[in-house]
């Protein structure tokens, strides 16, 4: 069961370098992955940002049918503080590694700054 982190999708939306390994992975276990609600959001704003809002609207028809979306609980919300710290992680980050410890999810990611969580929680570097 995977949580596929920002970067991954946002590789292969923008057609960035490691793109076919994103979407390879992806292909590959296409049975069990997430995405989190924060992962779409953010994905939305850079794409309306870039003016690709017809690659966003593809994008929610092909990955609402067939990945899962996941978000915090309310009482965890409490605790992104005190992840931020230990674990020196942005708040988008923190926010991730906080729904897959929640999840029992396996974070995947391009983001090096997952290391620090590896020992926590798995890790897959792409």
């Amino acid at each position: 069961m995977y949580l596929i982190d920002t970067n991954i999708f946002l590789e292969i939306l923008l057609g960035q370098e490691k793109k076919e390994i994103c979407k390879n992975f992806l292909h590959d276990n296409h049975a069990s992955l997430f995405i989190s609600d924060f992962s779409l959001h953010s994905i939305g704003v850079i794409l309306f940002k870039h003016k690709k809002e017809e690659i966003f609207t593809e994008f929610c028809g092909d990955i609402l049918t067939s990945v899962d979306v996941v978000t915090l609980s309310k009482e965890i919300y409490a605790s992104l503080a005190e992840t931020k710290v230990s674990l020196k992680l942005d708040f988008d980050d923190a926010y991730q590694y906080m729904i897959a410890q929640e999840h029992s999810l396996n974070i995947v990611t391009m983001d090096d700054d997952f290391k620090r969580a590896k020992d926590l929680i798995p890790v897959t570097f792409l």
